[in-house]
């Protein structure tokens, strides 16, 4: 008679077990009655099924410097290779678990070549916050995680995936050295999110922007056009610069930097100048503020009104020909027009024919329109002489009305030599005199005329001793 009692056999299943308070892992025993049940029955009552793509979970049993291994309950422990283990490029392994956590792994392989159970930590956790960035995105929210690293163009921060801060987005205005942000927290918009190119662009500027609103919109109320403000360059870019208010920036275009031409606004100011500037617009729906700097300077054109008027003579010096004239600067940012009509008293084809850049003269003023920004000048007026301007009178001789009166060569260039030091313009050496004749040569010329025809002077050598005889 068979015995019917039912017993138990115990039996040990490597796929599931236990770790004792020194770390040792100890696998979990499982019965198996006699009552028609095998014990390769039992194993396999035991053992988990698995498919590629399969979310599990297991328990982290060895840690090694290049993979983990994840028991997950099948009939062989599961291997996570470390470049599977984080979104974090080249992290040590047991930086990331410990023995005996419990993990969410997806299974990349059920069996690779070498019959290995392959897991990926990694992309559990990036299938996970695809849903939660995603419905994050439909909902507007802010997302939360640490910086990690710092790539071309901005920033890579942990939010449960890689996602992208662009540098002009990690501040409310742009920031150069983005190394001191990693490893800290930061919360930022998604402004991007394409799953199939695996991309997520995130915006800080657009949270801090969101957060500041109420601060920008006071900012902006207390802001009256005209008024003159302190602040601080904090970008030049190509077009201008920004300037921090201390509340918002505010751009100065190009065009307002100077009353000069500016080539690039970085030959002008540079980040962390301090400036006064003026408020030019505000405009509130796109929070914008424009802003002048040469609007709190002086208008040097206005300084040149007030201190020069047509019919005066002032020294310049040759900037430009054009095919209808020149033009000579006779003021610090200041040029005027010399047509090609008051060059000379004569028929001139082409300006080359009398003036050449970088030369120095007198012209006369004939027209000035200082709303319109234009100087006329005349040379050939010039040679016919007139009143000095103000800072030229000092050092010239000049009768009761003005006019520049000729002396004697000797004091001519004493003049020259005295306006030369106290200008520091030394290119300046030699009198000039207003007709266009130099003064020992103007004389000559007197003296030939008055006698008939000039006399030529010829060595004495050269002449026939029957001559000097004679």
């Amino acid at each position: 008679m068979s015995d019917t009692s039912t017993t138990a056999t115990i039996t040990d299943n490597p796929a599931m077990g236990t770790f004792d308070d020194e770390g040792n892992y100890t696998p979990r025993q499982v019965v198996s009655d006699d009552l028609g049940m095998s014990f390769a029955e039992a194993i396999d009552g035991t053992i988990v099924e698995v498919e590629d793509g399969q979310m599990v979970i297991g328990t982290v049993v060895k840690i090694d410097k290049d993979e983990v291994l994840l028991d997950i309950g099948y009939k062989s422990e599961g291997v996570i290779p470390s470049k599977e283990l984080s979104i974090r490029n080249d992290v040590d392994p047991s930086e990331v678990v410990s023995l005996g956590e419990q993990v969410e792994a997806l299974v990349l392989t059920k069996e690779d070549k070498e019959g290995r159970l392959v897991l990926s930590k990694k992309r559990a956790q990036y299938e996970r916050a695809w849903g939660t960035i995603e419905q994050k995105k439909e909902n507007d929210e802010v997302v939360e995680g640490p910086v990690i690293e710092v790539v071309k163009g901005g920033l890579i921060v942990d939010i449960g995936l890689r996602g992208f801060l662009p540098a002009s987005l990690v501040e409310l205005r742009r920031v150069r050295d983005l190394q001191p942000y990693v490893g800290t927290m930061v919360q930022a918009k998604i402004i991007e999110l394409d799953k199939n190119r695996n991309n997520v662009v995130l915006s800080r500027r657009a949270f801090l922007e969101e957060n500041q609103k109420e601060t920008r919109d006071q900012f902006l109320t207390n802001l009256k056009v005209g008024e003159v403000r302190e602040g601080t360059v904090s970008s030049v870019v190509s077009f201008g610069a920004f300037v921090d208010l201390g509340g918002m920036d505010g751009l100065i275009h190009v065009s307002e930097l100077s009353w000069k031409h500016v080539d690039h606004p970085g030959s002008v100011v540079a980040i962390g100048d301090h400036v006064k500037v003026q408020v030019l617009d505000v405009d509130f729906s796109r929070e914008r503020i424009s802003l002048s700097l040469k609007a709190t300077q002086a208008d040097p054109w206005q300084e040149f009104a007030e201190g020069h008027g047509v019919g005066q003579l002032v020294y310049g010096r040759v900037t430009k020909l054009v095919q209808f004239g020149a033009f000579v600067q006779v003021g610090d940012g200041i040029e005027g027009l010399v047509h090609i009509s008051e060059m000379s008293a004569h028929h001139v084809d082409s300006p080359e024919q009398v003036v050449t850049p970088g030369e120095e003269l007198w012209v006369k003023i004939i027209d000035l329109d200082l709303p319109r920004r234009r100087i006329s000048l005349s040379i050939k007026q010039a040679a016919e002489g007139g009143e000095l301007a103000e800072e030229y009178r000092q050092h010239f001789e000049v009768d009761e009305h003005g006019n520049w009166a000729a002396g004697n060569p000797d004091e001519v260039e004493a003049a020259w030599a005295e306006y030369a030091e106290a200008t520091g313009d030394t290119s300046v050496v030699a009198p000039i005199d207003l007709a266009g004749l130099d003064i020992a040569e103007e004389a000559s010329a007197e003296e030939g005329s008055a006698e008939g025809a000039p006399i030529e002077e010829v060595p004495a050598e050269e002449v026939p001793a029957e001559q000097i005889t004679e």
